[in-house]
C-alpha cells in the first residue's frame, strides 16, 4: 500500500507543526491507519535545527496527552517537494515561503494551508504561539485538533 506523506510547515518547527505532525499521528494511530500514511514536520528557516519542540508547546501538548518527540530541520526542497504529497503550511507568510520555494506546478499543487481543513474555527492561519503567552498554546493546539480531523477526514472520504 502506498502510503499518504504529509509535511507540516511553519517557520521555525518548534511549535506549530511538531504540534502537527504528533496531534496527526497519535489521530491516525488511534484509528489504526499508521500504514497508510508517512507524517513529517520542518520549518522554513534553519535557526532552530535539531532542537526539540519548545519547551511551553511541548508542556501544553503534554497535557493533553501528546508527547512532542520530533526534532526540528529546515525543508529541503530538493527532496521534500518530490517526497511528500502534501506540504501543508500554518499561515500566509509559510505558504508564499513554500511557494517561492519551487516553480514546479505539481510542487505548488501540494502546498495547502492547515486552516483550510478546520470544521470548527473560522480562523484563517495558525498564529504562531511563540512570542505569546499560556492562551496562545492552547488556541493553537485547539486549532491544530481541529484541523487535523478535518484532514483526516478528507483523506479518508476518498
Amino acid at each position: 500500500m502506498k502510503k499518504t506523506k504529509i509535511l507540516f510547515v511553519c517557520l521555525g518547527n518548534i511549535c506549530r507543526s511538531p504540534a502537527a505532525q504528533t496531534i496527526m499521528q497519535q489521530l491516525v494511530e488511534a484509528k489504526g491507519l499508521q500504514e497508510k500514511y508517512e507524517i513529517d514536520s520542518a520549518g522554513t528557516i534553519n535557526s532552530h535545527a535539531g532542537e526539540l519542540a519548545d519547551e511551553r508547546m511541548r508542556n501544553h501538548a503534554h497535557k493533553r496527552g501528546y508527547t512532542i518527540t520530533h526534532r526540528s530541520r529546515q525543508i529541503d526542497p530538493s527532496r521534500d517537494f518530490d517526497h511528500f504529497d502534501m506540504i501543508i503550511g500554518m499561515d500566509d507568510r509559510n505558504i508564499a515561503t513554500l511557494q517561492r520555494l519551487t516553480s514546479e506546478k505539481k510542487h505548488v499543487a501540494k502546498i495547502k494551508k492547515m486552516t483550510s481543513y478546520n470544521k470548527i474555527f473560522k480562523e484563517t492561519s495558525i498564529p504562531d504561539p511563540y512570542y505569546g503567552g499560556y492562551d496562545g498554546f492552547e488556541y493553537v493546539l485547539d486549532l491544530l485538533e481541529d484541523a487535523t480531523k478535518g484532514l483526516l477526514t478528507e483523506l479518508e472520504a476518498v
